[in-house]
């Protein structure tokens, strides 16, 4: 058995990406990662039915130029009980 965990987008501009999901879809952050060296950081945003789906966006510091998707720069996750079936 699995189920839904995230979906993953990297972003250029996170700020701005916040603002989108938050005024398009009403998604707002329920958690975040951030690198040590600052290289990186991942923000969760839910809705506010607190679905346990959630939207991953990965903010690269390196980074500078815009995303293609056919980078294939996203990801889908699950959860599973048995990893290895």
């Amino acid at each position: 058995m699995f189920t839904f965990h995230h979906f993953n987008f990297n972003v250029l501009d996170l700020e701005r990406s916040l603002r989108f999901y938050k005024d398009a879809l009403d998604l707002t952050p329920v958690r975040a990662k951030e690198a040590a060296d600052g290289s990186f950081k991942l923000v969760y945003l839910a809705d506010a039915a607190n679905s346990p789906f959630q939207l991953e966006l990965t903010w690269l510091r390196d980074r500078t130029e815009p995303y293609n998707l056919g980078e294939c720069e996203f990801h889908l996750a699950f959860t599973a009980d048995d990893f290895q079936a």
